[in-house]
């Protein structure tokens, strides 16, 4: 007859193997989900379209758990050993700067100041946050976002001749407004290898003129972050947006159960997903 000691170590090492069935049941999931497997590869920039609209936000290069336009090419880097350019994709790097005049996508810089793609429909969680940064907004960045907002989506350089500002005070400007998405630019746009042009600078209203509502934007962007992810380490996530998470978010959307933790540390999307 089994100790009261053995039950326990017994009980023990059963919810440990039901733990560790369950975490690798969620990174297979996320492999095939976020295409981190070679044979989920995108071959197409339709396909990379329809990526980003299923995980609603990508990263342009692999630098945290949300999932990753480049990684899921798949392709080796222009140069290897090299550094910034030289680590995108041999021939697909051109998708970085197509994919955001696909239909239902957009490019903005609210991954901490680097490009983050989001979709149309994932927007709208960030749109409560953006718009409470433009309405904070003071000197430089309120008179920038006053000419856009009378004069239309704009280039940089009649946005300094306009304002009477050289450029390094118009970066400065845009250095601020960008990362919380008060102004969004698609950048460089490439029709093909050969032929590109500049897009305009343009206010995150004139993208999405009717404001949504969030009891707590916070928490819905980190609830959008981890359904993107599948799986993520829950120290991972107060690097992935602008805004910080305020003590005491996670636990919320886990008691809510819009998040759970599979383990310890990690965080997956649960099955309330009311107030996002």
């Amino acid at each position: 007859m089994l100790s009261r000691r053995s039950l326990t170590l017994h009980s023990e090492s059963q919810a440990t193997v039901e733990l560790s069935r369950a975490l690798a049941d969620l990174e297979r999931r996320r492999a095939h989900d976020c295409r981190l497997a070679p044979d989920r590869a995108l071959t197409t920039l339709t396909e990379a379209a329809s990526f980003l609209s299923e995980r609603g936000l990508l990263t342009r290069m692999p630098d945290s758990a949300l999932p990753s336009l480049f990684a899921a090419c798949h392709e080796e880097p222009a140069r290897t050993g090299g550094r910034g350019f030289d680590l995108w994709p041999r021939t697909k790097w051109i998708w970085s700067f197509q994919l955001a005049a696909q239909p239902g996508a957009l490019l903005t810089k609210l991954h901490r100041g680097k490009s983050l793609y989001v979709s149309v429909e994932t927007a709208r969680v960030f749109d409560p946050l953006v718009r409470h940064s433009m309405a904070a907004a003071g000197g430089d960045d309120a008179r920038l976002l006053d000419h856009l907002g009378e004069h239309g989506p704009s280039m940089t350089d009649d946005l300094c001749l306009e304002l009477g500002w050289d450029r390094k005070r118009l970066k400065r400007a845009r250095d601020r407004l960008e990362p919380v998405g008060a102004l969004i630019s698609d950048g460089l746009v490439f029709e093909d290898g050969s032929n590109w042009y500049f897009a305009p600078v343009r206010r995150w209203d004139q993208a999405f003129p009717e404001p949504a509502e969030a009891e707590d934007p916070i928490a819905a962007a980190v609830s959008a972050g981890v359904r993107a992810a599948v799986i993520a380490p829950e120290s991972n996530v107060p690097t992935w947006f602008s805004w910080p998470v305020p003590v005491g978010t996670v636990d919320r959307l886990v008691r809510a159960g819009r998040l759970v933790r599979p383990a310890p540390g990690w965080l997956a999307s649960g099955g309330r997903s009311a107030g996002c």
